[in-house]
């Protein structure tokens, strides 16, 4: 059997590690890489392959710095291309990325089955091109994996059990690559200090400077109370210093981190601060929580059980979260994500869907 995934971008890399590791116990089944190039920033690519010990792409594709039609477009002819090359039994996609569409579309079109591993996630939020991709992406797949039950409670509410797909709530990988990870998590906390984890990101912001002054506002009123670490996006960057934006001195600008020393200042953060889907998740699972600079979210889970909190945009709102964080839960034993064996189930369900 062989499986083409395709990944593109820095959440998708954390997933593709535990499959791939995981792979090594299955020699009858052969994967195919292919990377798009999405994410081409060096500290948000290269250093996840070589520090996760993802297997090198056999196929890497140009696609980053480009506009979301010109990248999906020239996505989809190029991998469509190393589908007819390479005649995979299924295609694989994690998540939301224009990568993942791109690879669902150009499948699609060739019959080749879809594999969807994060299926039934919804902001509802058609602003956001994540939600116009995983929506797509999901009616287009073939096997559906969930990461919670309420993920496929929104398959369910959309009729996907009167379609012929296959859907199985089966956790989130991300889980199972903190646990393939964890023991190499650095115990030494980097400050001996109180710290906030900080990371801001998404479109919705880096394109509309008056979210990002307000969110930059809010971060520099917290920082006279606790010092801030801010991993900062190019993008996010950028757009800074187009507008002038002055960053208190208690907020300690970084690179991109690579993912082990990154989820090390998380597991020893007070509280992690971002717009990040991924980061909401990997803060609960080294039991954190964590301020939502969002209006919505996908982790629905996380907000109903009080253990994140979204803020929205606006400074008072922001400030006032973060002022009243004590209030939030911190009994992190509840399972919503599954046991961290996630990989091993969709290889033996995708196995069992072959063979059949």
């Amino acid at each position: 059997m062989k499986i083409l995934t395709v990944v593109g971008a820095r959440p998708q890399f954390i997933k593709a590690a535990s499959f791939s590791f995981n792979l090594k116990k299955y020699p009858k089944i052969q994967e195919v890489l292919i990377h798009t190039g999405q994410h081409f920033d060096k500290n948000m690519s290269e250093v996840f392959f070589s520090e996760l010990k993802i297997p090198d792409p056999q196929y890497l594709l140009n696609s980053g710095g480009k506009s979301h039609g010109e990248m999906t477009g020239y996505q989809i002819k190029e991998i469509e291309k190393i589908i007819l090359n390479e005649k995979p039994d299924y295609l694989m996609v994690y998540g939301d990325t224009n990568s993942t569409l791109s690879g669902a579309i150009a499948a699609s079109k060739l019959h080749i089955p879809i594999v969807h591993i994060e299926a039934g996630l919804r902001s509802h939020n058609m602003n956001m091109p994540e939600e116009i991709n995983r929506i797509l992406t999901d009616r287009l797949s073939k096997i559906l994996f969930c990461s919670s039950n309420d993920a496929r409670e929104n398959l369910l509410r959309e009729g996907y059990n009167n379609f012929d797909i296959d859907i199985h709530v089966v956790g989130d990988i991300m889980l199972d690559t903190i646990k393939l990870f964890m023991e190499n998590l650095e115990i030494k906390k980097p400050y001996e200090e109180p710290y906030v984890m900080c990371t801001i990101h998404r479109e919705e912001i880096t394109n509309h400077k008056e979210k990002l002054t307000e969110i930059i506002k809010s971060i520099n009123e917290i920082s006279k109370s606790i010092k801030i670490i801010f991993p900062i996006h190019p993008r996010t960057k950028k757009l800074i210093s187009d507008l002038k934006i002055v960053l208190s001195d208690n907020v300690l600008v970084t690179q991109p981190m690579s993912y082990i020393n990154f989820l090390s200042y998380v597991k020893h953060c007070e509280i992690v601060i971002t717009d990040s889907g991924g980061l909401q998740k990997e803060s609960y699972f080294l039991k954190k929580n964590c301020l939502v600079i969002r209006r919505e979210t996908e982790w629905t889970e996380l907000i109903e059980n009080d253990y994140n909190k979204l803020c929205g945009f606006k400074k008072e709102k922001i400030i006032e979260n973060f002022n009243n964080r004590s209030t939030l839960n911190t009994d992190f034993s509840l399972p919503i994500y599954g046991d961290g064996n996630t990989a091993k189930k969709i290889i033996d369900i995708i196995s069992d869907n072959f063979y059949k």
